[in-house]
């Protein structure tokens, strides 16, 4: 996984990885050849005293050592410039893929797992792929070279490096394939302290309604510790490494010193040529302790590249139509035909056979109690997910059929908890219309009631506004997420429930004001409240998902049980109150 992951990501960056293999090749050759000229310069300068053969051969080195330098620095940066590419690349796709994902991609995966593979997993492929092209990429070539010439210096030693090497490969590949389970359990826990976390910062405020400070602390530390004793195995796992390499790193140099030794003896090896191999033996152990670096991280990187590439190889249920048709109408409304829906893995539908239409210039409201379906249902209009059977239509056309930025365009959707960006009020209004004006921005704050508090805000249409809108009330929040649709000046208008943190007063204006503006356009409500339906030109009733009545307010007091009982329980509730 890891391998194809690179290699689709890696193909922009083909010239420079190319140029970084050629400088590795020059610096590592030169790090061959150095040990090579010292023993000459022992054997053939320092022995007979020949001191304009130490200067010339050294000052060969010195010219050696600037090319190797010059080389390595070079390849170090392009392999920084490759890495940190591909890692924007691979997090601008995995972003790309995620806002076009519907909701049920995006609550298959979850938010915290979305984050942490866009981020941290992203981290783990980035720097296995830095360190490939820092390090991998000399090391087979160290390796080689090293025993070719440590074999070219002297033959008799030779079995040296037939025992250390394969002895030193068994050693590291044992441990590391025990590492390898436990760096999947290690990005899935990472996970879970991502959820527990966001959960806690976005539910602060009922953590601390509700006491629940220990319980909450409690879930964090179990989740916390998950992660801490996969990470503690790994790290102990790591910590056998090292010194496993640097014990056969050493008793390897002994055992050249040893040998070597009696061969010097008995004439048949110079001391020149013992410095040289047993240089040549450091360096190619040196390329099995960078390759056992690498294999250290491969594993982790490799969990994290599969887990990044199931989420770019999952694509949206709500896909693009091949050959979109367009909305040929002036002013769209919209129809359901027979719409049946239920989520995925669900035994039961949520709607069934819902039929109705919202045509534009009438209000069209949805009423029935708490899991009737309202909400599926507007969001089947904007596909936020597809029906399952039967047809929706905006335009007269099936929204399937309809290129997804024409069927947008022609929306504008308030929804049931409505999302403020960090930003000012005039950034958050202009996701609507990014052209707005700033007489167009305080025409919708008054149709939706926000006027008045926009202006005492601090700075007006450029005051601040938190993530989410942390920073202004439930009741504002919604007034601002309909003053954005209201900037928009869509066709259709989807309220879902968009007026329960209003007071009656403040709901009964703000449907007055939004009359004329949505005179041409087809209003669909979602409430709870009657009042705030009761003007409406259409009302819909759901119940268990399924359409039991439609009419007006005084057509559904004759005919609709299920109306009827919510009128009279509202009606009890205020008399009561």
């Amino acid at each position: 996984m890891l391998m194809r992951l690179l290699r689709s990501h890696l193909r922009p960056y083909g010239g420079e990885i190319s140029l970084i293999v050629l400088l590795q090749l020059v610096s590592t050759l030169a790090s061959l050849y150095l040990p090579s000229l010292n023993g000459e310069i022992i054997d053939d300068g320092v022995a007979k005293g020949d001191t304009g053969f130490i200067l010339r051969h050294g000052g060969l080195m010195l010219g050696v050592s600037v090319v190797q330098i010059v080389a390595a620095v070079g390849a170090t940066y392009l392999a920084a410039k490759v890495a940190m590419g591909m890692g924007r690349n691979l997090r601008a796709g995995i972003f790309g893929t995620v806002v076009d994902y519907s909701a049920q991609e995006v609550a298959k995966f979850g938010a915290p797992t979305l984050i942490s593979r866009n981020t941290n997993d992203v981290t783990q492929v980035q720097m296995v792929t830095f360190m490939a092209f820092a390090l991998l990429v000399t090391t087979p070539i160290m390796m080689v070279g090293g025993v070719i010439m440590a074999l070219r210096e002297d033959v008799g030693l030779s079995w040296l490096v037939a025992v250390a090497v394969p002895l030193l490969g068994l050693c590291v590949g044992l441990v590391i394939w025990r590492m390898v389970p436990w760096f999947g359990r290690m990005q899935t826990s990472l996970d879970g302290v991502n959820r527990v976390l966001r959960e806690q910062i976005t539910g602060i405020r009922v953590v601390r309604a509700f006491v629940r400070e220990g319980h909450e602390e409690q879930r964090f530390s179990e989740a916390n510790a998950t992660l801490t004793e996969a990470g503690l195995r790994v790290g102990r796992l790591m910590a056998i490494v090292f010194p496993i390499v640097m014990f056969i790193f050493n008793v390897s140099s002994v055992a050249v010193l040893w040998f070597g030794a009696h061969r010097i003896a008995t004439g048949d090896m110079q001391i020149g040529a013992l410095t040289a191999f047993l240089s040549y033996l450091i360096q190619i152990l040196m390329g099995v302790m960078m390759a056992t670096f690498m294999a250290t991280m491969i594993p982790r990187a490799a969990v994290s590249a599969g887990r990044i590439q199931e989420v770019l190889g999952t694509t949206s249920s709500v896909g693009e139509s091949v050959q979109p048709l367009q909305i040929k109408a002036t002013r769209a409304g919209v129809e359901l035909v027979d719409v049946d829906f239920h989520y995925p893995g669900a035994e039961n539908a949520v709607l069934h056979d819902v039929s109705f239409a919202a045509e534009p210039g009438r209000t069209t409201a949805i009423i029935g109690s708490t899991g009737a379906g309202k909400t599926t249902l507007i969001g089947l209009v904007p596909r936020l997910f597809d029906v399952s059977s039967g047809r929706v239509k905006v335009g007269g056309v099936d929204v399937r059929d309809l290129a997804l930025d024409d069927l947008w365009s022609r929306i504008g959707l308030v929804p049931q908890k409505p999302y403020l960006f960090s930003g000012t009020v005039a950034s958050n209004l202009r996701y609507g219309n990014p052209d707005a004006t700033d007489e167009q921005l305080w025409d919708a704050l008054r149709i939706a009631q926000a006027h008045d508090f926009v202006e005492k805000m601090d700075g007006g249409l450029d005051a601040p506004i938190a993530q989410g809108g942390t920073n202004v009330s439930g009741g504002q929040r919604q007034r601002l997420a309909i003053a954005r649709a209201v900037v928009k000046r869509p066709d259709v208008y989807l309220f879902d429930d968009s007026f329960s943190a209003l007071d009656l007063a403040t709901d009964a204006r703000l449907r007055q004001a939004l009359r004329p503006v949505t005179r041409e356009s087809a209003v669909v409500i979602v409430a709870q409240r009657v009042s705030t339906i009761v003007d409406a030109d259409h009302i819909v009733v759901l119940e268990d998902g399924r359409v039991v009545g439609q009419g007006t307010h005084d057509q559904l007091l004759d005919s609709c049980t299920t109306y009827q009982e919510i009128v009279e329980s509202q009606r009890s509730a205020e008399e009561a109150a």
